[in-house]
């Protein structure tokens, strides 16, 4: 189909869409579903011997290290609760630094004699696995000829049944490590430096006179955002099925400057597709907790209730792959790229992070009076402390060339790293600065002026949407993080960073008792210490502002812009000494994410450059050309008439053509005519002259949208597929 035939195509299969079946039960409650295809506490418990569960669950909360000799009886209870629930494979998932899932799926069956076959599942192969580790992203660690590598069975994050209408499976989260034990993926830091967190959390708390605690783990609750489209728009643009976004398309009329999307009423389509998504996230003891609009139209969120950073981690994984396969279900595309259209707000996916254990919970939690709670302060000057002297590798942590095309604009976060306490801590620290904390703001009461509505406790401050790393009550929310991520690389940052500062505060305070200090005196000296060097990271005004930007660089903060500023942050001998130091990732290993980084960063920028190319050549410009054909005809027409004949349209599109092929030019020369001997050299190359080159065509490519006439414009416009769900 030429012109817009595949445009109209499109709208009409969307006016036709007919809902799928629905999978809602009627009189059946959320417990019900909740975790039902999870391999529980409570399903363990019923089916291991007492001595084999108290076992794993020790494991599981005190981080004690797992016994071999229960994984057979292990092994066989799983088996046995996954045939039962139809499953016919298993499967060990990992998270390689590609930073999406993978698995290699096994049947159970095992031949017997006289060709019979038995259902097998050792304890052996739960805990270990063998996949190739040769072709997935490595930055140096692994050779071509050097293809093992182990997966290991993460106790800590429960198995679950994957539901396929063709039969089930067994998936099992693990490790995955070389043959020299280095992590090959990202679960394994993960799990490292929540380990060296919980150790000196835990000496921080027995200062306090906590004894014999349970392992104290970080929390995180992602907030995720993304797009639908109907995937009839999707398939007809070549660069949302190759690159996940946009790279070209004519701002519309209407974008979200009406702010009438936010919150607003879930179009019914959209709301089937969130139920439908929520019922199987239920199934696999994923806590969604809210859905709603988002700012941008067509834009979306879900946010889970807090877990274990780990397991919040794997079903992070889990949920985008959920939603990808249900948005499917119900005719539509879930985008997860961090700015799928340009001119309107990209996705995000906020990381709230906050540290505790099953007997004292989240130790973020302030009280009624902070100024008097030293053990909420201990912690939270913690945090100031790592996120002042860490930020570059929290600016590291989300740096991609995806998410580089939302931070620093004044829809997400900018690329300086600061704290937002809120008035109420900002008060209690800068007394704290000054000698003493003596009070703290409270509570009031909203007297709304309707008799039949009460009075509302307010807070005791504002929240602060432009701040990159936000104090919301009972934990910090990192906004930085991108919609397409893993969770998993800010997630061992913050912990790492962490580790790092409890560490400082332990070692402080014990020395200060050993030498007979009073313990509240040195608890005072120390967060008077630190609030006085590291304050200068805690900013509540404005983030978007200009004023910010000088500010900052007058209190000293970086302003690593681009992710080709930050990315060198990973192996500076600071950084490399810190993740030695707690175990997290040694020289070789940071090495490896940094190659890998760049890579991807390369690799991203050079198949959008390629697309654009094939795109303006094949798809814009003969339709341009066919326009201005029809154009340049319609004056020789009229000229031979005797008709005076206004060449303005004529101009109007000749100009912009012009400009295309000079571009597509361009960036054809910028695509081969180069040669990188390192992947820094490839992804400065990308970043310097890929980026522009592409911006060109671009420019030219969305001024010619916009004068070629409608009916000859290939590609769904952006009017389209925002609007037309």
């Amino acid at each position: 189909m030429s012109g817009n035939a595949v445009r109209l195509q499109a709208i009409n299969n969307v006016e036709a869409y007919v809902p799928p079946a629905v999978s809602f039960v009627a009189g059946e409650e959320p417990g019900e579903v909740f975790g039902s295809n999870v391999f529980t506490k409570a399903e363990m418990q019923a089916r291991l011997p007492k001595s084999v569960y108290k076992s794993i669950v020790a494991t599981i909360e005190k981080g004690t290290k797992l016994d071999p000799a229960v994984a057979d009886t292990v092994a066989v209870a799983m088996k046995d609760w996954a045939l039962e629930k139809g499953a016919t494979h298993y499967a060990h998932v990992f998270y390689p630094m590609t930073g999406l899932t993978a698995e290699k799926h096994d049947s159970f069956l095992e031949p017997i004699s006289d060709g019979q076959t038995l259902a097998e599942f050792a304890g052996k192969t739960l805990i270990q696995g063998e996949p190739d580790a040769s072709s997935f992203p490595s930055g140096g660690l692994r050779s071509t000829f050097e293809a093992r590598g182990y997966t290991g069975w993460d106790v800590t994050s429960p198995a679950y049944i994957l539901e396929n209408p063709n039969g089930n499976t067994l998936c099992i989260p693990t490790v995955f490590v070389s043959m020299t034990g280095e992590a090959l993926d990202y679960k394994t830091p993960l799990l490292r430096s929540q380990q060296a967190m919980g150790k000196h959390a835990e000496r921080v708390l027995k200062l306090f006179g906590h004894k014999d605690l349970n392992h104290v783990v970080s929390f995180c609750g992602p907030e995720q955002e993304y797009f639908l489209v109907d995937r009839h728009f999707f398939l007809a643009r070549p660069d949302l099925v190759n690159a996940g976004r946009t790279l070209f398309g004519a701002k519309p009329p209407k974008g979200q400057e009406f702010d009438d999307h936010y919150f607003g009423a879930v179009p019914e389509r959209v709301l089937g597709f969130m139920m439908d998504t929520e019922r199987e996230l239920f199934k696999l003891g994923i806590p969604a907790k809210t859905r709603h609009n988002e700012v941008a139209p067509g834009q979306f969120e879900i946010a889970p209730m807090f877990e274990r950073a780990n397991i919040a981690s794997d079903h992070q994984q889990l949920l985008m792959t959920i939603f990808k396969t249900i948005a499917k279900k119900h005719g539509m595309e879930c985008l997860f790229h961090e700015k799928p259209f340009a001119g309107v707000n990209g996705s995000g996916k906020h990381v709230n992070f906050s540290m505790g254990n099953s007997e004292l919970g989240s130790l973020l939690v302030p009280g009624d009076t902070p100024h008097e709670n030293a053990q909420f302060l201990v912690f939270c000057a913690a945090v100031i402390r790592a996120v002042h002297k860490f930020s570059g590798l929290l600016r590291v942590s989300v740096a991609s060339a995806t998410n580089d095309h939302r931070l620093g604009a004044n829809e997400a976060p900018p690329a300086i790293i600061s704290i937002f306490l809120g008035e109420q801590l900002a008060d209690v620290f800068e007394q704290i600065a000054k000698g003493a904390a003596t009070s703290s703001k409270g509570k009031g009461t909203m007297i709304i002026g309707v008799d039949t509505l009460p009075p509302l406790p307010t807070d005791p401050g504002d929240r602060n949407r432009t701040s990159p790393f936000a104090f919301t009550g009972n934990r910090f929310e990192f906004r930085a993080p991108g919609s397409g991520q893993t969770v998993a690389v800010p997630l061992i940052i913050l912990n790492t960073i962490m580790a790092d500062s409890l560490d400082y505060m332990a070692t402080v305070l014990e020395k200060a008792v050993a030498d007979g200090e009073d313990f509240d005196h040195a608890v005072q000296r120390l967060l008077t210490d630190i609030i006085t060097e590291h304050g200068a990271v805690v900013y509540n005004g404005d983030g978007y502002s200009e004023k910010w930007q000088i500010e900052a660089a007058q209190r000293g903060l970086p302003n690593l812009k681009t992710s080709l500023d930050a990315i060198p942050e990973l192996i500076k001998p600071e950084s490399v000494e810190l993740f030695e130091k707690y175990g997290v990732f040694n020289e070789r290993e940071l090495h490896s994410r940094y190659e890998v980084r760049l890579e991807q960063y390369a690799l991203t920028i050079a198949v959008e450059a390629k697309l654009a190319l094939e795109i303006g050549t094949t798809v814009i410009l003969p339709a341009a050309i066919r326009y201005q054909t029809e154009l340049a005809q319609n004056v020789a027409t009229l000229k031979k008439a005797g008709v005076e004949a206004s060449t303005v349209a004529l101009e109007a599109v000749s100009t912009p053509i012009a400009e295309l092929q000079e571009g597509l030019a361009a960036l054809k020369s910028a695509l081969s005519d180069h040669s990188a001997e390192t992947a820094l050299a490839e992804a400065t190359h990308a970043q310097k002259e890929l980026l522009p080159a592409m911006a060109a065509v671009r420019a030219a490519a969305d001024t010619l949208e916009s004068v070629v006439a409608d009916d000859l414009w290939p590609l769904p416009t952006y009017q389209e597929m925002l609007y037309i769900l």
